[in-house]
């Protein structure tokens, strides 16, 4: 097969590893940059353009696009997607996952556990929510945010209303969530390839730290999912519409929360800490897909 990995960086590991992934299959594939390529949209005739050249003959597509480029990598998806061409992650639900806020409702409204999180639309309600959030302390995090960056543990109301008050000025968005204290600083990613958990790895913060991100210094460990914890990832990339992703969940007494929902997961803590080839498996429902 033709396939396009759409990546800003070849010689990122989730990069890396999906050309090496599909060339040990002999498959042809090519990275392209999605933020340099132009659209031509006309009926019946959309093209792609890279180096003034339109994208052809291409069997599949592999986005992997990060959160600057959400809006115009969809686009690019999209423009995909109009002429046929097999994608493993489509705009509108790489668009519903990245926003935080849409995601939760979505999960919710759908009932799955999601830990109470709140949205302050003006500075002048900020006192009365923060009510609404006690016991303290809260986590604030930018709706926008990956790999823990943007998420703010605010230990007191004084505290989380100077934090909230200072991305309004800023024109941010943000959300407040419930701290789980249970969870002890620890998280569990799932990582789902075509409707089946294909690794998962419980991820645990660094001293001091309440953030589980291996970007930020976390360590992690391969585990085996309880059946809540597999049901719930499951039903969640389902309700999103995706076939490749990422599931953050928090165990709980009452059950696992869902704290986001990652479209564009990276490979390289879970192909790390499990040794599984997840890389080979999204080439492989590549392969099925197309059969």
């Amino acid at each position: 097969m033709n396939i396009v990995i759409l990546s800003r960086n070849a010689s990122l590991y989730s990069t890396h590893s999906l050309v090496d992934a599909a060339r040990r299959r002999n498959h042809y594939v090519r990275v392209i940059d999605h933020m340099a390529c132009d659209l031509i949209i006309e009926s019946g005739k959309s093209k792609v353009l890279f180096n003034n050249q339109a994208i052809e003959r291409i069997d599949a597509i592999i986005p992997r696009i990060g959160s600057t480029a959400t809006i115009y990598g969809a686009a690019v998806i999209r423009q995909f997607e109009s002429q046929g061409v097999f994608s493993t992650l489509h705009a509108e639900p790489l668009l519903k996952a990245r926003d935080k806020l849409s995601c939760l409702q979505i999960l919710g409204s759908n009932g799955v556990g999601v830990p109470k999180t709140v949205y302050c639309s003006s500075p002048f309600t900020i006192p009365y929510l923060l009510e609404q959030m006690e016991p303290y302390p809260i986590i604030i995090k930018l709706v926008t945010g990956t790999q823990g960056m943007g998420v703010i543990l605010a230990e007191n109301k004084a505290n989380a209303e100077s934090i909230l008050e200072a991305f309004h000025t800023t024109k941010e968005k943000v959300i407040m969530q419930k701290f789980i204290k249970e969870a002890k600083g620890a998280d569990i990613r799932a990582f789902v390839v075509n409707g089946e958990i294909v690794g998962a790895m419980k991820r645990q913060a660094r001293p001091g730290d309440f953030r589980s991100n291996l970007h930020r210094g976390g360590t992690a460990e391969a585990i085996k999912l309880s059946s809540d914890e597999e049901e719930t990832a499951l039903k969640s990339v389902e309700i999103l519409g995706l076939k490749v992703a990422g599931v953050d969940m928090l165990k709980t007494v009452n059950g696992p929360l869902v704290l986001e929902v990652n479209a564009s997961p990276g490979l390289e803590g879970i192909e790390g800490t499990t040794g599984a080839d997840i890389a080979g498996k999204i080439i492989k429902y590549i392969e099925d897909s197309r059969k």
